[in-house]
């Protein structure tokens, strides 16, 4: 019998929609950085779907094993080896990529880490990529749903360190290291796929 793959609903209700949007974003030949891979059910539907990206998965030391056993069935030629990735240390595994991606990692993440992320994804990003991350966010302190106010609940219920992030503050984060929000996409379940991009240089000034 086969052994039975790590599965995640969530991702399987939201990898449709999600690709929707990305082949729209990730339309040229490139590196995919993937932060916090889980399950692989992204990666592998993601890269199957867009076979002009070599798509990279990584995930916390803890955690990166969760994704092999469905990489390896998958067995897909643009899928490259798992990377073990911690965001809060500044020896990242991969110097520079074209695009990146992470789905419910935020509001996982300690506060400290979320700014590691997005700074070291700022300084390794090419000019004219994209980082796209999928979630739960609030905005201006506002829950968008009673399901996200209560989920938030549950996630700081588990560990103080844990909540969903306000669009405000990662705005902020994403600024500093000279990406910009260029579009929030609507998602099911009150989610948003926010697609961070460089800041352009105007060169008049």
């Amino acid at each position: 019998m086969p052994t039975e793959l790590p599965f995640s609903q969530a991702c399987e209700n939201n990898k449709d929609p999600i690709l929707t949007r990305l082949r729209e974003i990730f339309d040229t030949p490139g590196t995919v950085l993937e932060v916090g891979s889980g399950t692989g059910q992204h990666a592998v539907h993601f890269a199957k779907a867009l076979p002009h990206l070599q798509w990279q998965p990584t995930d916390h030391p803890d955690a990166a094993g969760l994704c092999r056993p469905r990489l390896e069935q998958a067995s897909l030629p643009n899928i490259l080896p798992v990377m073990e990735l911690d965001v809060s240390t500044a020896d990242w595994p991969i110097e520079s990529f074209t695009w990146a991606f992470s789905a419910n990692t935020v509001h996982i993440m300690a506060w400290r880490e979320v700014e590691e992320m997005f700074r070291r994804i700022g300084e390794r990003l090419s000019a004219d990529g994209a980082f796209c991350l999928y979630g739960p966010f609030n905005n201006d302190g506002q829950y968008s749903s009673d399901s996200n106010r209560q989920f938030d609940q549950h996630l700081r219920a588990r560990a103080p360190h844990m909540g969903i992030r306000d669009l405000r503050d990662l705005r902020e984060l994403a600024e500093a290291v000279g990406l910009t929000l260029a579009a929030n996409h609507a998602m099911p379940a009150n989610n948003r796929l926010l697609v961070f991009q460089r800041i352009p240089v105007d060169c008049n000034h």
